[in-house]
């Protein structure tokens, strides 16, 4: 069997993920918080064909000769730069400025609330609520985690809040100021090694390079330790560049097209050898 064949289908297997890849960058344009994957090539082991000689007295060195067997993925990274900012006018969306994501807890009881007995996602999206015990949580009902691993509950008897750049969580009742608590984050110096849970989250894996101990991460204050600033009334979109996609989806059919023509070129090949016997 023809090498090239082999090689042929392997390039559109990785154009096909290349292609999955755009896709799903494409279908996320718009959501708050969403962070471009991108795909890598590496190609696969070659076959050697003849090996490499020394140089000698009477004739110089040969190179050896290798025959390529196709392509392969290398990895499919996930892009961690900064997306454009949507005003909203909403004192609950919140939008990170710099590194750091901001730190959610779920499944664990309301009234005995313990961050180490919790699970812990992480996220960009800062699309906040408030549930109807008025502590702050997100879309998916998860709360958000506040200075000493507490949660964040605005009194319903509140007149008024705002969200400062440190997160600082402040309300107006009876005229008086009060302070709800302060949002924390959490940083990671590979970003790109965190596992994506859907629903726009995040969960910490072993090579994420999380700042902490034990699985747990250190609650960074913002605008503290280079990490991001809060910017209350707006929210992170997603980094997303249309027209970049665009041209890798173009480049992926053309390389799939192009392997796919290397297959009916090859099969043209065996169909000539074997109407030889004819």
């Amino acid at each position: 069997m023809l090498r090239s064949m082999y090689s042929g289908i392997s390039g559109m297997k990785g154009f096909q993920t290349q292609l999955d890849v755009v896709g799903n960058n494409i279908a996320n344009v718009n959501t708050s918080g969403y962070k471009k994957s991108r795909v890598a090539f590496q190609d696969m082991m070659s076959q050697t064909v003849a090996g490499a000689s020394a140089p000698t007295n009477i004739r110089g060195g040969i190179n050896g000769q290798q025959v390529g067997l196709g392509s392969q993925i290398g990895a499919i990274d996930v892009i961690h730069t900064q997306g454009n900012r949507q005003t909203t006018n909403r004192e609950l969306d919140l939008a990170l400025e710099g590194d750091g994501m901001f730190i959610f807890a779920s499944g664990i009881d309301q009234d005995q609330f313990n961050l180490e007995d919790a699970d812990l996602l992480y996220s960009r999206a800062g699309n906040m609520y408030l549930d109807d015990n008025d502590y702050i949580v997100n879309a998916n009902g998860q709360y958000l985690v506040g200075e000493g691993g507490s949660r964040i509950q605005i009194p319903e008897s509140a007149d008024s809040f705002s969200i400062q750049g440190n997160g600082v969580v402040n309300y107006v009742e009876d005229g008086e100021t009060y302070t709800a608590g302060q949002i924390m984050l959490a940083k990671f110096s590979n970003p790109g090694g965190l596992e994506q849970v859907g629903n726009n989250m995040y969960r910490s894996t072993v090579n994420d390079g999380m700042v902490g101990e034990n699985g747990m991460p250190d609650l960074i204050t913002p605008e503290e330790q280079g990490s991001a600033s809060i910017v209350s009334n707006a929210l992170e979109m997603s980094n997303v560049d249309l027209s970049e996609e665009f041209t890798d989806m173009i480049v992926a059919q053309r390389g799939f097209q192009a392997n796919t023509r290397i297959i009916t070129t090859s099969d043209e090949i065996l169909q000539e050898l074997v109407n030889l016997k004819r």
